[in-house]
């Protein structure tokens, strides 16, 4: 008789927990899964999903403005928070009953509750106490937004997970941050009407990502009328007659309805008892694995954001899937985290994959640049200002494409497939020989032959570059 119960005992059920789950079960595996809160994590219940049902529901502001010079009348407008917020739960009510279905389809047994490891092969369930011995563990509980800095009054704040269940509309809003969570809000709600304000640290937006991009969409979210102050460290909130009044180092005072911190987010690792089997934990409390998702403790293992790796969702799910293949599908598969396409999804929204043109000079002796910057087809009759802006990174002595970095409508769309191209090493001159799809902005990124910039580095002396480039967290 065997002296465990399951095969796998899987801790959280988002993205890359339930991806894990699914397909151990698959090869044989006897698997159980604990979800404290709702089947589906981050990324469904708060986080990706909703977030773009509400960037669609923000663009439609934009589209009316355009209506007419396309000849279209459009009545009076009027949004209904209330309509959205019931509309962004039923459909995420629907991809949670969907993920549970796809898991008991697969004969795992589901259990709603924190779970919390004894040792190496012992999970704990704080629902009622019951205890199971599992030949392996997986880890994946994500993140959780860091409450940072420390101010007093934080208790009167809210984060990214409270923002899409808000009551009402905030007439006026405060975003500590500037991260693409905060970018992304703020390019929501002031789309949808209230006033909003981003206060952050630092001298620009959106920090690791290509400058010229940084740029762009700083420049937007001012001409959507947000309030943008750089250089501020929050010091303290307090409640007022009216709502919040919030303080920074630099004079700043602000009377909001509405303040989300939106400073990043940490690793989910506190109580889950990882000290009593021995998993080691990093400086900001991520698990450390190694490439095959495996901690410090051989039978435990863990996926996602919870390990600090690159906190994207299509990472978790690709990092269970390949946990699932070494350890029980006889297919050891590690994951490479680098050509990682992603997205910020503010208006214009942001696609990029590869190195940004600083990450590129630091580590390559020639950089080529090309850019273009335009007014796509549908401002020359809708007569908007905004501009779609593209860089291509090129290595400049073999002539391969580094990175691709768009600023523009469906920008995201187009960072995925140029992912395919820049993960099988595409040249620039590969792009020149693409015959362009007209008309399309896209076409842009096949057409751009001149070279705008080439920056040759020094390979000794005080010019040399003297550290690897910052990590880019999405």
């Amino acid at each position: 008789m065997s002296d465990f119960d399951v095969d796998l005992f899987v801790i959280g059920a988002g993205s890359g927990g339930v991806r894990a789950a699914r397909i151990a079960a698959g090869y044989g595996a006897k698997v159980a899964i604990a979800e404290e809160f709702r089947i589906g994590g981050t990324c469904v219940i708060r986080g990706c999903v909703p977030k773009k049902l509400m960037v669609y529901a923000s663009r439609f502001a934009d589209a009316f403005d355009e209506a007419a010079a396309f000849g279209w009348s459009v009545p009076a407008a009027r949004f209904d928070w209330g309509k959205l917020v019931a509309a962004k739960e039923k459909e995420i009510s629907r991809l949670s009953a969907i993920y549970r279905a796809n898991l008991e389809k697969a004969g795992v047994s589901i259990f709603e509750s924190r779970a919390e490891l004894l040792d190496a092969h012992t999970v704990r369930l704080k629902a009622d106490g019951r205890q199971f011995r599992a030949r392996k563990i997986l880890v994946a509980t994500g993140g959780t937004p860091a409450l940072e800095p420390p101010a007093p009054g934080r208790e009167y704040a809210i984060t990214s997970n409270e923002i899409f269940d808000l009551p009402t509309l905030p007439q006026r809003l405060l975003i500590i941050g500037a991260g693409y969570i905060a970018v992304e809000f703020a390019s929501i709600f002031a789309r949808l009407g209230t006033k909003v304000a981003i206060a952050t640290r630092g001298e620009n937006v959106l920090r690791g990502f290509d400058e010229d991009m940084r740029c762009g969409v700083r420049d937007a979210l001012i001409h959507a009328g947000v309030d943008v102050h750089f250089n501020q460290l929050l010091t303290g909130i307090e409640k007022t007659a009216h709502g919040l009044r919030a303080h920074s180092t630099e004079g700043l005072h602000l009377d909001v309805d509405q303040l989300m911190i939106a400073t990043g987010r940490r690793p989910h690792t506190a109580g889950l008892g990882l000290e009593n089997a021995g998993v080691e934990l990093d400086r900001v409390g991520a698990i450390k694995v190694d490439a095959f998702s495996q901690t410090s403790v051989a039978s435990i293992y863990a996926v996602g954001d919870v390990t600090n790796r690159l906190a994207l969702t299509p990472i978790a799910i690709r990092e269970g899937h390949a946990f699932a293949d070494t350890v029980f599908g006889g297919k050891p598969t590690a994951v490479v985290h680098v050509n990682v396409p992603t997205a910020v999804f503010t208006t214009p929204e942001v696609g990029t994959v590869g190195l940004s043109e600083s990450e590129a000079r630091a580590i390559y002796d020639i950089v080529d640049i090309y850019e273009a910057s335009f007014r796509p087809l549908k401002a020359s009759l809708s007569g908007r200002g905004e501009k779609v802006r593209m860089k291509i990174v090129v290595d400049g002595a073999t002539d391969v494409v580094l990175g691709v970095h768009i600023l523009g409508e469906d920008a995201g769309e187009m960072a995925q497939l140029l992912a395919i191209a820049i993960r099988l090493g595409a040249k620039k001159a590969d792009f020149d020989e693409t015959v362009a799809v007209h008309p399309t902005s896209a076409e842009e990124l096949v057409t751009m032959r001149v070279r705008t910039a080439r920056h040759e580095r020094a390979t000794t002396g005080p010019e040399a570059p003297d550290a690897a480039p910052a990590e880019r967290k999405a």
